[in-house]
């Protein structure tokens, strides 16, 4: 019976060994799953549902491009929205939100502007990020899809003193530069837009645009 007792315990032993090998291989699989389901999908449009409705022309429209960012919200989490933005500026957009994300800056969301009927007043109130909207095609840059704006709540369009019979937008919101999500001169995110080459609107003659940021 003694004979029998070393084979047995050494089979014992390969299987025990097998198993936490099977274990170590597994881990990091659930791991990345797990941290994937983590993120909230603010949005998942095609290209097509985003474009449903625009008044753009077809030579406007095949300039244009959906990307996915990831950012930080408002609730501390992680989430994922889609801009709808020019093939001129996609890489640019990805590169400053990957930065954004890094910094933790947090967004409030980010969803093409089609799901506001192409509204900007009712994106703005929703405190909604975008970048295309064919609207006011003589000076927009957001007709060709060659701006964005970021938290326009925290971020209001406050007119200067010379135009102050005009009303700020969007109603309601008060420019706090000590709230998070609020831009400034000095701010990270500002001076990566700037290094970018992007025009900041609180540099425009006739009110302070925190929100906007274009490229020509």
């Amino acid at each position: 019976m003694k004979k029998n007792i070393l084979p047995i315990c050494f089979c014992i032993f390969l299987f025990i060994a097998s198993c936490k090998s099977d274990r170590k291989e597994i881990s990091p699989t659930k791991q990345t799953a797990h941290a994937a389901d983590s993120v909230i999908i603010d949005c998942n449009y095609t290209i097509e549902e985003a474009l449903k409705g625009t008044k753009a022309p077809q030579k406007t429209i095949n300039k244009l491009t959906l990307i996915d960012v990831k950012y930080y919200s408002m609730d501390g989490k992680i989430h994922q929205g889609q801009i709808l933005t020019n093939q001129l500026i996609a890489n640019e957009l990805k590169e400053i939100f990957e930065f954004i994300l890094k910094e933790k800056f947090p967004v409030a969301q980010v969803i093409p502007i089609v799901k506001y009927n192409w509204n900007d007043e009712l994106s703005m109130i929703a405190n909604n990020t975008y970048s295309f909207c064919y609207r006011n095609i003589g000076y927009s840059k957001h007709a060709k899809g060659m701006a964005i704006d970021i938290n326009p709540f925290q971020n209001p369009m406050r007119w200067k003193k010379e135009y102050s019979f005009r009303k700020d937008v969007p109603e309601g919101a008060i420019y706090n530069p000590e709230v998070p999500g609020t831009f400034t001169p000095e701010h990270a995110v500002v001076q990566k837009f700037n290094a970018m080459g992007f025009k900041w609107g609180r540099d425009f003659k006739r009110n302070d645009d925190d929100h906007h940021f274009e490229k020509r």
